[in-house]
């Protein structure tokens, strides 16, 4: 069964985003409403990876390094500025994107599996991580403006 895989993929996206939400949080502390709000979406990522842990004993979770290397890929550290900030929170929003389509894939196979348990964790988590993505939408259309036009 693959589910053991992709239980493994999901749980290091969610740690992997929670401690880029953290970096972002330290780096852009200057900004009012940031440090904050990144902090307690870092705390959401961490309670995902906690809710999927036991299912991923369960399912014998494996752990592929694929996330890891969205990771190191998207995310080498944050920048600083208006231009920083709006491109630190395209990179949180491609790896919540990740974790949101892993959600789903998850959803997917729960049913699949018929564990319903498994199903209400997906259908919880998916539903939060909507919204992280909404905000960061929001957050970036709210920096865009400054960074791109009013740049200094």
């Amino acid at each position: 069964m693959h589910l053991a895989h992709y239980l493994g993929l999901l749980h290091r996206a969610q740690l992997n985003l929670a401690d880029a939400f953290r970096q972002v949080a330290a780096a852009h502390g200057d900004e009012p409403d940031l440090e904050h709000l990144c902090e307690q979406q870092a705390r959401v990522c961490d309670r995902h990876a906690e809710r999927l842990e036991p299912f991923a004993r369960r399912y014998s979770e494996q752990v592929p390094d694929e996330p890891d290397r969205l990771h190191s890929e998207l995310f080498r550290g944050t920048r600083t500025g208006g231009l920083g900030l709006l491109r630190d929170l395209q990179d949180l929003y491609l790896m919540a994107a990740e974790c949101d389509i892993c959600w789903a894939i998850v959803g997917q196979a729960a049913n699949g599996a018929r564990d319903r348990d498994l199903l209400e964790v997906v259908t919880r988590c998916e539903t939060e991580t909507a919204v992280q993505l909404k905000w960061l939408r929001t957050r970036m259309r709210q920096a865009a403006p400054q960074a791109l036009v009013v740049a200094r």
